[in-house]
């Protein structure tokens, strides 16, 4: 305890920190260096980097007396940094309703708007899970970032409530780490094991979701459930008492995120980005004074969770390590890497030849180019200034993926710290270039037959989304080869026609051909269109599935995607280019885990820079060429100066 002793002295000191960045006290926070005072910037975690029984207890402690200070009962979940749950705590004697919307009541009436998990289902538990899920995989040991972050970063505007600004940089990011994945991680009922593990949800933007950290490491992550709303915040020009986020906060003393990597010591766009709206000094009752979990009778017990957990609390995995499901790689020499593992701690996707020979003109890609490609990206991102990361002039932490031309996964590496959540996502964009940059991208999207399935509140079934009108929608807009002529598409460029408004962020503008309406009322978080609705059936099947709701038509814990080029979704926020051998589509590279321009850039420099016998798509068929409704779609925007020891600058230009 004497370094706590030592935290709260120091902390002491420090002026009180009011308004948006988190008001209060910052007593309880974790340190930015490790035992031996050497800031952390990646090689802190340690085997014994780890949230014991006796963390865990102390979390769901702090959180549940925050709780009976409030008035409330809440749900509070644990999860370790690649996401096994190790706890979650219900107080109540059973659940309450969870209503999933943006607002109360709610006008939007597709996608996830207005579902209602219902009262006596574990609907709160998955909501609390897929808030700590969300604490845990945004942070690193440069950067930590919330589920209050998650709301600024993924909505129409940034920032929120600032009208006639594009979207967010992560827009459409919550529809990742889902559960009918070949990526993620799962089992029937899961225990500590390997990860990335799914999340019930996605990634979560309704705060009371936040990270948990020993000695300037990411551990964990706590999420709370309170409040009945699985919702966002419309508007950060105010702050707000959110009952979940206190409770949470509370559950994070003495593993709180230290305050040098708190995301309100972070920009983005020269925008200041949110960590809580409130700090320790704000709470009702003073967490440290919480009673001690064993002596709380009465006050709720650990439950189990279809395919989650089956109960009790266990202690987490110590993140890289081969239990944790990544662990240093012994291939990419010199490039620090790292890669994903199984149980067995056998590399999961190693470099690997292309499955689609027999559908191209010229070879398909080998594995020794797979693996120049990776090594190539990762060294662009060693040298390159991160975005997102502290101190400032940290290197960039990301994650690539490469996959061939019919989304077959190749090989997938990341560097170290990188954030566990660009893992899904960079495989995401990956497969999303290599789609919509194929020649039979219509006749794909057409192919897939089966609707989405909107729901009532009750899960009744409502309405029929078909993937193909999309197609129609985006041949109408940009014109009718669009999807068949091997246009080449990066993330940004499809993204751009994934947003509620066209030219991006501009009221009254119509939405692009990917999107669903704003002005009609049919666009949300909960409700982005294509991305969402080529996932929409698994999504709801698999929490239909965990609530214990499914029945026969959902015997197991999730069904695998009939498409398997989109096998884990879809990404609409940029960090992909496709690849090529000439001017043939061989596959697609994916990046994500720092800003959107150095992902633009570490994926487009990775290809240009392989000397592998591949290269970007010739600039004559690049989507920047495209000018539908006579806006230009952009392709890769890359950072000014990004390079540690150089001023070259517009290092993307001409290539």
């Amino acid at each position: 305890m004497k370094r706590m002793a030592m935290v709260v002295i120091l902390s002491s000191m420090l002026p009180a920190c009011g308004g948006g960045g988190g008001g209060g006290s910052s007593a309880g926070t974790s340190p930015d260096q490790d035992d031996q005072n050497v800031p952390c910037i990646g090689q802190c975690a340690g085997a014994g980097s780890a949230l014991t029984v006796a963390d865990i207890k102390q979390v769901l402690a702090q959180g549940i007396a925050q709780a009976d200070a409030l008035g409330a009962e809440a749900t509070i979940a644990v999860v370790d940094r690649v996401g096994n749950v190790l706890a979650v705590h219900r107080m109540a004697p059973t659940s309450r309703e969870v209503v999933i919307s943006t607002s109360f009541p709610t006008s939007v009436s597709t996608g996830l708007e207005g579902v209602v998990l219902p009262a006596g289902s574990d609907g709160d538990a998955l909501a609390a899970i897929a808030k700590a899920v969300t604490g845990a995989y945004l942070s690193s040991e440069g950067n930590a970032f919330t589920t209050r972050t998650a709301n600024q970063i993924v909505q129409e505007h940034f920032n929120p409530g600032e009208d006639n600004q594009p979207a967010g940089p992560l827009f459409g990011v919550q529809f990742s780490q889902l559960a009918c994945s070949d990526f993620t991680q799962a089992g029937p009922v899961v225990e500590t094991g390997v990860g990335p593990q799914r999340s019930p949800l996605g990634l979560s933007a309704d705060p009371g979701g936040l990270p948990l950290y020993k000695d300037g490491t990411v551990v964990g992550g706590v999420g709370v459930m309170a409040d009945g709303r699985y919702s966002i915040d419309k508007n950060i020009l105010d702050t707000d008492r959110d009952l979940d986020e206190q409770i949470a906060l509370a559950a994070t003393w003495d593993f709180a995120a230290p305050l040098d990597r708190r995301a309100d010591r972070i920009t983005v766009e020269g925008k200041t980005l949110r960590f809580a709206d409130v700090g320790f000094g704000d709470l009702r009752e003073a967490p440290e004074q919480a009673p001690a979990y064993d002596s709380l009778v009465g006050r709720g017990q650990s439950i189990a969770v279809i395919g989650y957990t089956s109960g009790g609390i266990r202690a987490g995995e110590a993140f890289g390590q081969p239990g944790s499901g990544i662990r240093p790689a012994t291939g990419f020499a010199g490039l620090d890497a790292f890669v994903f593992v199984d149980e067995s701690n056998a590399n999961r996707f190693p470099p690997s030849d292309g499955t689609d020979g027999g559908s191209l003109s010229v070879a398909p890609l080998s594995a020794g180019e797979v693996e120049a490609l990776i090594s190539s990206a990762l060294a662009v991102a060693n040298r390159a200034r991160a975005q997102i990361r502290r101190p400032l002039g940290s290197a960039a932490r990301v994650t690539v993926s490469v996959v061939d031309s019919q989304g077959s996964i190749l090989g997938m590496a990341r560097t170290r710290d990188a954030p566990v959540f660009g893992a899904d996502v960079s495989l995401q964009k990956a497969r999303t270039a290599a789609l919509f940059s194929s020649a039979d991208a219509a006749a794909f999207l057409r192919g897939i037959t089966d609707p989405a399935v909107y729901v009532n509140p009750d899960l009744s079934p409502k309405a029929e989304v078909f993937i193909a009108d999309y197609v129609d929608a985006v041949q109408a807009f940009v014109g009718p080869t669009a999807l068949t002529d091997g246009t080449a598409f990066s993330d940004r460029s499809g993204g751009n026609l994934s947003r509620p408004f066209y030219p991006d962020g501009i009221l009254g503008n119509p939405h692009g051909p990917f999107s669903k309406s704003f002005s009609a009322d049919e666009w949300s978080v909960f409700s982005t269109g294509l991305q969402l609705d080529l996932s929409f059936n698994n999504v709801l099947g698999h929490v239909a599935f965990a609530l214990g709701l499914a029945g026969d038509d959902v015997p197991s814990n999730c069904a695998q995607s009939s498409a398997p080029r989109v096998a884990n979704g879809i990404q609409i926020f940029p960090g992909s280019v496709p690849i090529y051998r000439g001017d043939v589509l061989v596959g697609g590279i994916g990046v994500s885990g720092d800003g959107i321009d150095q992902d633009d850039m570490i994926a487009f420099l990775g290809v240009h820079e392989a000397g592998a016998g591949v290269n970007n798509a010739p600039p004559e068929i690049r989507a920047d060429r495209l000018k539908p409704m006579g806006e230009r779609l952009r392709y890769v925007q890359c950072p000014q100066s990004p390079y540690f020891g150089s001023d070259e600058q517009q290092v993307c230009a001409g290539k």
